[in-house]
């Protein structure tokens, strides 16, 4: 039975993620004051498959919730489109290769910040993980910000703009050391 166990050692190790570089996000409530208390943190990791963000948060509503990176590395209110608006520094989803629509985290021709919806249990906390195929590198969001919205994304502009989310409820700058840390 001996020679079993480094074989079920290298095939667990060959079908997990394998992340050689994390960063950890802290992520505050949005108020029209500005950030207000922590919900807890999201880690981004790298792997062999893309981005991985694993939330450790509490204090939410349950149910399904819009998950994007946005493109500035700011989250206080401020006025868009007339209103003030929680979080509104932050800008909208990133989209450096100005594909201009929202959609699957997979889509080539979707924003690059469209992440997999967030999942909040009953009690409030997140803590399942997303994979971001598309984003490889964590050096790409230094300086931009997470954020979560108070409802489901559909991925799609339709019915809704910007997959239906709405109102910006927790976000987190994110800042990359230039020499992340390996695990």
């Amino acid at each position: 039975m001996r020679p079993l166990i480094p074989l079920a050692f290298a095939l667990l190790g060959a079908t997990s993620l394998q992340a050689s570089e994390t960063v950890t996000v802290t992520l505050e409530q949005a108020t029209e004051n500005g950030t207000g208390a922590p919900v807890g943190t999201v880690t981004i990791s790298q792997s062999d498959y893309g981005l991985v963000f694993t939330p450790q948060l509490q204090g939410l509503e349950p149910g399904v919730h819009g998950f994007h990176v946005h493109t500035e590395a700011n989250c206080n209110a401020a006025e868009v489109d007339g209103k003030l608006t929680p979080a509104g520094a932050a800008g909208g989803h990133w989209d450096p290769e100005k594909a201009g629509r929202h959609g699957f985290p997979w889509e080539d021709n979707a924003h690059l910040g469209d992440l997999p919806a967030l999942l909040v249990t009953e009690d409030g906390n997140a803590s399942q993980p997303v994979l971001a195929p598309r984003l490889k590198s964590l050096q790409d969001l230094h300086n931009r910000s997470l954020m979560i919205h108070a409802g489901g994304d559909n991925h799609a502009d339709h019915p809704q703009p910007l997959g239906g989310g709405g109102a910006r409820v927790a976000c987190g700058v994110i800042k990359v050391p230039t020499s992340t840390t390996p695990i």
